[in-house]
């Protein structure tokens, strides 16, 4: 199993396209595998013959396992030669109060990721419950087993002293859930949720304005390819970003760390779940360019062959939520992301023209801007979003 990303630990086999005997080229795709963020392939070190595959469907396996053998030249066979992989150790990415102390559960996890062995219906979701108040010990040990997190408890009133949810109100609640239908989350779901759990432990805040999109809807006649909306407001937060760079920047620890470029990821919804694709350089990248990056990610994120590393490094998404028919939202920017743009559905309005001394129509959409309020404050919110504005109003500029 290679090494994936930097914040993957493993890998759940999805489809294995050869069988022994096989003969495969170097850097032939022989096995695809599924992470919380994409569907990626693992390919041959070499030529050969295929021995054995070892690695079963459905199950998953920790970076560095053997998932088969190729039958190889002696000289292939001296330069690929095996070596163990080096100890991992999997950072927590719950939240923990200073008070607390590791629990057993999370050396289990690194330990199970370290052996070349396979972990049935493993799942790369946190189990441990660090900054978990008001449960007990057994509750924690058997949310453990279960794989469940801190916000899976919301639902439970607890009858213990303090309102502490005891082992009884735990398995009274599993009990009704084991009544009604249900499946096991796919991997790009958890993902999605352990994500958004994530940022949800920072300081977020939305400003919101309305913005007309007439100017937009008539540059874009005059353009070929005709770039959509969500693709202008993208142009429009990236040259905004490149103005006012101390927006483009987080904080990490007592840090502001800029960003060296205005890299912006667009949200692209795939099979259950959101993947969030990073365009590069997006204040440099014209409109037209723009329209063909974006085609291309999202034929890929749809068969889920986005990469870990295109989905990392951004400073902000743009969320174009209009395409579903909403008019407002304050979509959750990614851990790793200060700002997350909205844009709204776009409908008829009446306006009032000072110049005709009547009402006229023109087309308007909601916009929003969430950030991590820590980067960023109101004020700085607030002008970053008027001048996203300024230039949707003003598509010559884009």
């Amino acid at each position: 199993m290679p090494q994936l990303g930097e914040s993957i630990a493993e890998a759940t086999i999805v489809d294995i396209k050869v069988k022994p005997g096989d003969e495969v080229a170097v850097d032939q795709e022989i096995i695809d595998v599924e992470t919380n963020k994409a569907v990626m392939g693992v390919t041959t070190p070499c030529k050969g013959k295929i021995e054995k595959i070892t690695a079963q469907l459905k199950e998953t396996y920790p970076i560095g396992s053997v998932l088969g053998y190729v039958e190889a030249s002696e000289a292939d066979a001296a330069r690929f030669k095996k070596q163990a992989p080096p100890p991992q150790t999997v950072a927590e990415e719950i939240p923990a109060r200073a008070d607390q102390e590791v629990k057993p559960a999370r050396q289990e996890k690194v330990a199970a990721r370290d052996g070349d062995g396979a972990r049935p219906g493993g799942l790369p979701v946190p189990a441990t419950l660090k900054g978990a108040s008001f449960v007990s010990p057994r509750v924690r040990a058997r949310m453990a087993e279960l794989q469940l997190t801190p916000a899976d408890l919301a639902a439970i009133t607890g009858t213990g002293a303090g309102n502490r949810v005891t082992i009884k109100d735990l398995e009274n609640f599993l009990h009704k859930i084991d009544n009604q239908s249900a499946k096991e989350a796919s991997a790009i779901r958890t993902g999605v949720a352990d994500a958004m759990r994530r940022s949800w432990t920072r300081p977020l805040s939305t400003v919101g304005s309305s913005v007309n999109l007439d100017p937009v809807l008539q540059d874009r006649q005059s353009r070929d390819p005709k770039p959509g909306p969500g693709l202008y407001a993208t142009r429009a937060l990236a040259l905004a970003l490149a103005e006012s760079p101390t927006a483009a920047a987080k904080l990490i620890g007592n840090r502001v760390v800029q960003s060296n470029s205005i890299d912006v990821g667009v949200a692209v919804e795939a099979e259950d779940g959101i993947m969030v694709p990073v365009i590069r350089n997006a204040e440099k990248t014209s409109l037209a360019d723009l329209v063909k990056k974006y085609q291309e990610l999202v034929d890929l994120a749809r068969k889920r062959r986005i990469s870990p590393d295109m989905q990392a490094g951004g400073i902000a998404t743009v969320s174009n939520f209009g395409t579903f028919g909403v008019e407002w939202g304050t979509p959750i920017p990614l851990p790793d992301q200060t700002l997350l743009l909205g844009l709204g559905a776009g409908k008829k309005v009446p306006s009032w023209d000072e110049t005709k001394k009547e009402f006229v129509p023109k087309t308007e959409a909601q916009i929003t801007l969430s950030f991590d309020h820590r980067s960023i404050d109101g004020g700085g919110a607030a002008r970053l979003l008027k001048r996203v504005i300024e230039l949707l109003e003003d598509p010559k500029k884009l």
